[in-house]
């Protein structure tokens, strides 16, 4: 007689995930973005994984104790690179495990709230480590193979980026009847935060963009059409990785020894118009930040007012000025300045400086 061989039995879910998919639902309900709601599942089930693997099933069971071991394991963790994990990473793994404990707690589902007194690691405002010049980006736009349906696709997609400095997500999700080209400007439809905005697109990404759209795109599109703006060889609008990867590809290819992708170009707008004269304020509602703050970064980065003031006090700023003919030495009360810098730096060096 034939042995009946059962399927193993499934694995009941435990407290902890039951908690998160509710979570998830309430996530949904108040009209978070399906991004912010994949994102945190994706965040708090790591470390669902993590406290499987310790034991660790239900709500009251993860502590105070238990979450800063977690905040260690993060600080000791190693990619496949060997590279740690950044304090920026470290820090967007924390906040998810911080709200959804808060949450908990307000429903009752638990009596104290163990995220409550835990310390968020420290970031810093690090600048953006690469933008482009003008020259840069043009260079780079002048390698698409214009001929050919995708690279004048792709000369497209970076002619929106860099004159709009819309992020990644929006160009993906950017649709034929959001684009105003007659008026200048483009609909970002439910943007970061959910938030419409209308964006400024210069005259040169308009004739670009209407380039690809009469003779490009329909060689790309196939039915049924979503009138999705931008596609890829197959017809289907873009992935994040996979327009990440294209547009990267595209700045790898003008060898300029600068990395990064769509976010690059956003950077590069921003500064650009800020070194050309542009109110902080207007380049805050073209980059639809909530705050003023997130904006200020590109007064730090744009440098050509202070190069300006540089240039036009410093005595050594260029090879000739208009009175070169008397150093500072020969001027009242002046001294040789090279003299007295390396005057200074012998005195440094005795003193171990």
């Amino acid at each position: 007689m034939a042995r009946t061989v059962r399927a193993p039995k499934p694995k009941p879910d435990t407290l902890l995930e039951v908690m998160l998919r509710e979570y998830m639902q309430a996530l949904a309900v108040q009209n978070y973005s399906e991004n912010t709601i994949s994102n945190r599942m994706f965040l708090i089930g790591q470390f669902l994984e993590w406290c499987v693997e310790r034991g660790l099933t239900e709500p009251l069971e993860v502590t105070r104790p238990v979450l800063e071991r977690y905040q260690r394991y993060l600080f000791h963790y190693r990619k496949k690179n060997g590279d740690p994990m950044s304090f920026r990473s470290q820090h967007s793994r924390l906040v998810p495990l911080r709200m959804w404990f808060r949450w908990m707690t307000r429903r009752n589902y638990l009596l104290h709230n163990p995220a409550s007194e835990l310390e968020l690691p420290k970031l810093g405002q690090p600048l953006p480590r690469n933008i482009f010049s003008a020259q840069e980006v043009e260079r780079i736009l002048l390698l698409c193979d214009i001929d050919d349906p995708i690279g004048l696709r792709d000369r497209a997609i970076i002619e929106v980026l860099y004159s709009t400095g819309i992020r990644r997500m929006e160009v993906i999700a950017l649709k034929l009847y959001e684009l105003s080209l007659e008026r200048g400007v483009l609909l970002v439809r439910q943007g970061k935060g959910k938030k419409d905005r209308y964006v400024p697109i210069g005259e040169r990404a308009i004739a670009w963009l209407r380039k690809y759209i009469e003779a490009s795109r329909p060689q790309l599109a196939s039915e049924p059409d979503d009138m999705t703006v931008f596609l890829t060889a197959n017809g289907e609008p873009f992935s994040r990785d996979h327009m990440t990867s294209n547009v990267k590809a595209r700045i790898d290819a003008a060898k300029l020894g600068k990395t990064g992708a769509c976010h690059l170009f956003r950077h590069t707008m921003a500064t650009l118009m800020h070194e050309n004269g542009a109110d902080i304020r207007h380049i805050q509602e073209i980059l639809g930040h909530v705050k003023l703050e997130t904006t200020q970064i590109y007064t730090h980065v744009s440098i050509r007012t202070l190069q300006q003031v540089h240039a036009s006090t410093h005595p050594a700023a260029m090879l000739k000025r208009p009175d070169s003919a008397a150093s500072a030495s020969q001027r009242p009360g002046g001294e040789d300045l090279f003299a007295a810098l390396h005057a200074e730096s012998d005195e440094e060096r005795e003193d171990g400086g």
